[in-house]
């Protein structure tokens, strides 16, 4: 578990001295949106129109990719998010990805990764699965990034208003359990299904 502080309902952290450093750890929900969502549309046209792959085998890859997604998600918040070390650098490390946001929750210029940390890892995840996949990663990776964007626009919600269907009230409970009761459960944030499996459920 990551190293406990202090919750603050107000403010948010200072991860750099620099204030040019410290702009570029904030950023808005819709940049994100605006930098991914013609990148998501481009590659489907481009899998269908020059790939010549079928409508139906890109919606397959798309909805598998969304799950994967969850999956990742689960997996990224829980070991890596809270990755236990002694070492000084990686707690560092630890609390500029995470723990600044599980100290200052509501900070809302931090729900989403900044735009340039994003890129460089959304262009890696890219090049993984292109080797892996060669061709299918046109159709895999814009599944994948459209979970990335209902993850974080999800995370964004919870964090900012209440619910607003009474069908996503188990999300929003899951999450802030996670917060305010447990860090060592409740990891999932656009589904609990792999928290079920996984018996990281809250009961």
């Amino acid at each position: 578990m990551m190293e406990l502080r202090k919750i603050k309902n107000k403010g948010q952290a200072r991860l750099f001295e620099s204030r040019y450093l410290e702009m570029l750890t904030k950023t808005h929900p819709l940049i994100i949106w605006g930098m991914y969502l013609p990148l998501i549309i481009y590659m489907i046209y481009y899998s269908y129109a020059v790939l010549w792959f079928a409508a139906g085998t890109i919606a397959c890859l798309f909805a598998g990719a969304l799950l994967f997604w969850t999956f990742f998600e689960y997996v990224m918040h829980r070991f890596v998010f809270h990755m236990v070390s002694e070492n000084p650098r990686l707690k560092k490390l630890a609390y500029m990805i995470h723990g600044n946001h599980h100290e200052y929750p509501r900070d809302r210029q931090r729900l989403f990764m900044p735009p340039v940390p994003s890129i460089l890892l959304a262009a890696s995840i890219f090049g993984i699965m292109y080797l892996l996949m060669q061709n299918i990663a046109f159709m895999f990776f814009p599944g994948f990034l459209f979970g990335y964007l209902i993850y974080g626009s999800i995370h964004y919600a919870i964090h900012a208003w209440n619910p607003p269907f009474p069908f996503m009230k188990p999300l929003w409970r899951n999450h802030h359990l996670h917060h305010y009761k447990s860090e060592e459960k409740g990891f999932g944030v656009s589904t609990s299904l792999w928290d079920r499996m996984f018996g990281t459920f809250f009961d």
